[in-house]
């Protein structure tokens, strides 16, 4: 299928045990007996079989669901899907890649650990582009993943496979991570509400604690804010960061009046005008008619931190193809995707600017302080365009092209992972084709609260668009 043929939407909303429900919902019916795990976890196998165009789900568990050992946690009993770059036992972990085969997972990850301590019912792994370096979900020796909205275009990456599961109505929430939009890319690809947390409000996954600059925060995709909110609760139940000023459960809109940052340029110039534009100025309205003070402000970094990160992207990928053997005998560098195999060959080319690309990721979040610590959040885009056809980021692209439209696209979201401060994304509108678009909110370090005050006071004004509407 291409995007040239009849746009098609495609989603599994059903008249069975999940309805419509979001998560929260759906463990009130559990506590309450008029479900049982079981049997949600049953009704999402189903969901997912009618949807396997959408080639979202890595693997399948779908005869032995991973049920919580407890009959305890916020979302106990909710059927759920973890990323295939997070060890869960019994289930294998290939990181999206053809170069190797994993054996199944001996014991949960870390961070898994936390997920699962929700209580939710895992059904198996959702697919990511190889070693999540994408912001497509498009393996070259695969079907791609497809966005439920419009099946010929890309539902974004690294967590394509849980923002499909979870827009097309399979389960209500699926487990992302992100390094550079990789939760908030999908999400807004999918219509979803998607939190990049505060780098270490979350336990860290053994690869990321090993990262000389960690980019990386772990979080979930869901079709609410009140599900989002409820995970994020549930996690720091298990484990709260000492350095970070705790969440808590948030239910609703904040009362305090908030100054907010209006950034509508990209390190390349302005945001041009259109359908992002639009949706960003029309959020901008919702604010201040509620009081909020909204101010437009320039993009306060230059092309030398994109740069940075290029290069440090281009570093984790050499770190991948170097070192793949040490962690399996079997590990064949030549089956690596081409980006994959570009990256290396970027860094590789300027290698000896390490210090300096470090350097300058390590002293953005002083900058970031500096020029947006004075304001509540910020009011940005979370996309360059709008959301591509499949094959426009398939990293079968000549290298050099696909990077300058991967800058293009991805030019948002990594600030967020480079000064480790949140940022969420949210459904604002659609374009004229019908596929999402997201915005994003985004604060000073550890401020998740003012985020999601702010993530339901905007749904509440615009009611986000779902699939089955």
């Amino acid at each position: 299928m291409t995007a040239d043929a009849q746009p098609t939407r495609i989603h599994s909303f059903a008249d069975d045990a999940l309805g419509e429900h979001d998560a929260v919902a759906l463990a009130e019916l559990v506590r309450s007996g008029e479900r049982s795990p079981r049997e949600l976890a049953a009704a999402a196998v189903e969901r997912a079989r009618q949807v396997e165009e959408l080639a979202a789900v890595a693997y399948e568990s779908y005869e032995k669901p991973l049920l919580p050992a407890e009959r305890t946690g916020r979302l106990y009993g909710v059927p759920t899907f973890v990323k295939d770059n997070a060890d869960i036992a019994g289930m294998p972990t290939n990181q999206g890649a053809q170069a190797f085969r994993a054996k199944p997972a001996r014991e949960h990850g870390a961070y898994a650990r936390q997920f699962l301590s929700a209580g939710m019912t895992v059904l198996g792994k959702s697919t990511l582009p190889e070693f999540g370096f994408n912001a497509t979900t498009e393996p070259p020796f695969a079907r791609p993943t497809r966005n439920p909205w419009h099946t010929g275009y890309s539902v974004g990456g690294s967590s394509g496979g849980s923002a499909a599961l979870v827009a097309s109505g399979v389960v209500p929430i699926a487990h992302g991570n992100d390094g550079g939009g990789s939760i908030r890319i999908p999400a807004a690809c999918a219509g979803l509400v998607g939190l990049k947390p505060s780098r270490g409000r979350h336990i860290d996954s053994a690869m990321a604690r090993k990262l000389p600059v960690n980019i990386v925060s772990e979080g979930v995709l869901t079709r609410t804010v009140r599900d989002t909110a409820a995970y994020t609760a549930a996690a720091e139940q298990y484990w709260h960061n000492p350095a970070l000023p705790p969440i808590g459960y948030v239910e609703g809109p904040g009362t305090k009046r908030l100054r907010i940052a209006l950034l509508l340029e990209n390190i390349g110039g302005p945001v041009p005008a259109g359908p992002i534009r639009d949706a960003v100025e029309k959020v901008a309205v919702t604010l201040e008619s509620h009081g909020h003070h909204v101010e437009p402000v320039p993009m306060p970094f230059d092309n030398t931190l994109e740069t940075a990160f290029l290069q440090y992207w281009g570093l984790l990928a050499t770190f991948v193809a170097s070192t793949g053997k040490l962690a399996d005998r079997h590990f064949d560098t030549a089956r690596l995707d081409d980006l994959t195999l570009g990256l290396r060959r970027y860094f590789l080319r300027t290698a000896w600017r390490t210090p300096i690309m470090l350097y300058r990721l390590r002293t953005a979040a002083t900058t970031y302080q500096r020029t947006l610590g004075p304001y509540d959040a910020v009011l940005l885009p979370t996309l360059g365009h709008e959301t591509p056809e499949l094959g426009y980021l398939s990293p079968t692209v000549p290298f050099d092209d696909l990077l300058d439209r991967l800058r293009t696209y991805v030019s948002f979201t990594p600030i967020n992972n480079i000064t480790g401060t949140p940022a969420i994304t949210l459904p604002a509108d659609l374009t004229p084709t019908g596929l999402p678009i997201g915005i994003q909110f985004a604060t000073t370090y550890g401020n998740e609260r003012t985020l999601l005050e702010l993530a339901y006071l905007l749904e509440a004004e615009h009611p986000f668009p779902h699939l089955n509407h």
